[in-house]
């Protein structure tokens, strides 16, 4: 039986198991709560309250994704189950990781040939647990992912309830990825495993992020959220950190390499089937 092992089942990875279980995998996911270990349960996935020991269902696993994130050691898994992740044969790994580690380059675009470059301790730890799951040994596969959104994360709370504000900073653009999209091309590199590859996953649009929100704002019939400047404006850290980057990310090699043709190219098609989905349910 074909068995994925998600370590650290997070949004991404409960797309690909919905993608995967009706087709009759058996998928088996960490979760560090009780609560969360019921979530997974509801959806299907044999839920294992992390920590525990993982070498069962390592055993078991013909296949593995991570997408924990790491810490400033690295990634967390491997630093606490190293030797039984070692011992492990899976047929693929994929690890999530962030498009992040390029850094900024001042709206110019960069491809997976780019050398990373990161300006955050976050992109730093992806880059340090990047090049420790590529030296474990498993067959690993890296998945850089853009911005995430999707069904339960995208702008159209934030207009509803009118705490979205347009921050204004010049030569800004961001690149994004739809979830499904993410779940697609995880499965396709699964079907074609092709260990030590490096994906970028992300649409063919990137944009700046108030070109983004004004276009929802406009399916919504909402006004445009107000503008502030980045300069002035009083922002957490983490926002602030965003924006201190701009690039645009080349998706060539996933249509190259993986036959993947994206279901929501633009956000304005992602953006679009999300609020007929909201609509329709």
């Amino acid at each position: 039986m074909k068995t994925l092992l998600t370590l650290g089942h997070g949004y991404s990875a409960q797309a690909l198991a919905a993608r995967l279980i009706p087709q009759g995998w058996q998928v088996i996911g960490t979760a560090r709560t009780a609560a969360r270990a019921a979530e997974l349960a509801r959806d299907g996935v044999e839920a294992l309250h992390y920590p525990c020991d993982l070498s069962p269902a390592l055993a078991r696993a013909s296949h593995i994704l991570v997408s924990a994130a790491p810490t400033g050691a690295g990634d967390v898994f491997l630093a606490e189950a190293g030797n039984a992740l070692r011992a492990a044969r899976p047929i693929w790994v994929g690890y999530l990781s962030t498009t992040a580690v390029y850094g900024d380059h001042q709206g110019a675009w960069v491809d997976e040939t780019t050398p990373p470059k990161p300006q955050s301790s976050r992109a730093a730890a992806r880059v340090l647990a990047e090049s420790q799951w590529l030296a474990s040994g498993l067959p690993v596969h890296i998945f850089r992912l853009a911005g995430i959104y999707g069904p339960g994360r995208g702008p159209f709370q934030k207009i509803r309830d009118g705490s979205a504000r347009q921050i204004i900073k010049k030569n800004q653009v961001f690149s994004r990825t739809h979830v499904e999209d993410i779940a697609q091309v995880l499965a396709a590199s699964m079907a074609a495993p092709d260990a030590g590859q490096i994906y970028n996953v992300c649409d063919d649009n990137p944009a700046p992020p108030e070109e983004v929100l004004c276009y929802a704002a406009d399916l919504l019939g909402a006004p445009h959220p107000p503008r502030i400047d980045f300069d002035t404006a009083v922002l957490p850290e983490m926002v602030r950190s965003f924006y201190a980057e701009s690039k645009r990310i080349r998706n060539d090699k996933i249509k190259s390499n993986l036959g993947v043709k994206l279901l929501y190219p633009t956000y304005q098609a992602g953006l679009s089937a999300l609020l007929h989905a909201e609509l329709g349910a």
